[in-house]
């Protein structure tokens, strides 16, 4: 089990619950939730009929990546916001976030009903329809604006989006550095080669707030009326930050290219609601986006406990796709058929 998750047991998450919602809140039952490997989570149903989640953050003895401090109070923050500023996008309800020296940091909500669109589409359904409802979601997402690029709380955060992402991107490193992360560039190379292109994120003048964490795990879906599943929920904002819309687009086609496929349900509903062109900057901008998220993956397995042993395909898979973006990132600049260049092209105003 990853080590910044918790251990809970029954006792333990009605403790949990009393220090929310009081002596009188009592569960019927309630059981773990599978998911991320990062906090524990579990369900309640509690005496008078409600159904919560319960979401506990790591020991605090327990070593966490620079981007992960206060986790669980920024997902209380973003649940705040989502609810105050883009009260059409479905998230569940904020009934507590609790911090106690014994209890450490936590989270209880309402639970949202559905099924995740990752079991949806592994069992075969039509899933258009729900990724066109989630496109347009991530839309209306974005409209909310803060004042900063980055992260909330002391962590990376600038007054530009390219200095936002370079300082990400510079804390990834140094938690590699301290885990002594292998990866297949120096860091040294990497921080040159995010150097070189990083002009293109100047075209990003809003800081738009991001989900980031959109993997098919955290969509929930109901049935419709004609059985089609439907948008009930988006979850897991822990890991919201600030900056370029399309950088909300490469976690939803994770392992894929956004720009590659154009005719995606997710990617038309959300360019028919927020227009943005597929040009050499966008595309650019996508790459290093995923390079960030693979860069993240990568460094984050050793803090839970993941293994060339325990995982042998995620390993050889993100170390596979890092080194395909940084190939990409070292090819020198050319001309491309539509005029401009690729690589560090100055491309129109993001959405």
């Amino acid at each position: 089990m990853s080590p910044t998750r918790r251990d809970l047991d029954p006792e333990q998450v009605r403790r949990y619950l009393t220090a929310s919602l009081g002596p009188a809140a009592e569960a019927a039952d309630c059981g773990p939730l599978a998911g991320g490997g990062f906090a524990a989570v579990w369900w309640a149903r509690l005496t008078d009929g409600r159904d919560v989640v319960l979401k506990v953050g790591p020991p605090p003895h327990v070593p966490l990546l620079r981007y992960e401090r206060d986790m669980i109070g920024a997902e209380a923050r973003y649940l705040r916001l989502v609810a105050a500023r883009a009260p059409g996008v479905p998230v569940p309800s904020l009934l507590h976030h609790g911090r106690h020296p014994d209890l450490g940091d936590w989270l209880l909500t309402a639970r949202l009903p559905g099924r995740t669109l990752a079991d949806l589409t592994r069992a075969g359904a039509d899933v258009g329809p729900l990724r066109a409802e989630f496109g347009r979601a991530l839309a209306a997402l974005h409209v909310v604006t803060g004042d900063r690029y980055g992260y909330d709380g002391g962590r990376a955060a600038a007054a530009t989006w390219r200095d936002a992402y370079t300082a990400m991107v510079d804390d990834l490193l140094a938690d590699a550095a301290d885990w002594a992360v292998p990866l297949p560039a120096p860091a040294t190379r990497i921080r040159e080669l995010v150097a070189r292109h990083a002009t293109v994120l100047d075209v990003v003048r809003r800081p738009a707030l991001l989900h980031f964490d959109g993997w098919a795990g955290n969509v929930l879906a109901v049935d419709g009326p004609d059985g089609t599943p439907r948008l009930s929920g988006l979850v897991d904002g822990e890991r919201h930050l600030w900056g370029d819309p399309l950088l909300d687009l490469v976690s939803p086609l994770l392992f894929r290219r956004a720009e590659d496929e154009p005719d995606d349900p997710l990617v038309r509903a959300y360019r028919a609601v927020a227009p943005f062109p597929l040009d050499a900057g966008a595309r650019r901008r996508l790459g290093l986006y995923r390079l960030h998220l693979y860069l993240l993956m990568t460094v984050e397995m050793p803090s839970r406990a993941i293994t060339a042993e325990s995982d042998p395909g995620r390993v050889a898979l993100l170390a596979e796709l890092l080194d395909a973006e940084l190939s990409d990132l070292a090819r020198p600049v050319t001309a491309n058929p539509s005029g401009g260049t690729t690589g560090a092209a100055s491309p129109p105003a993001s959405p």
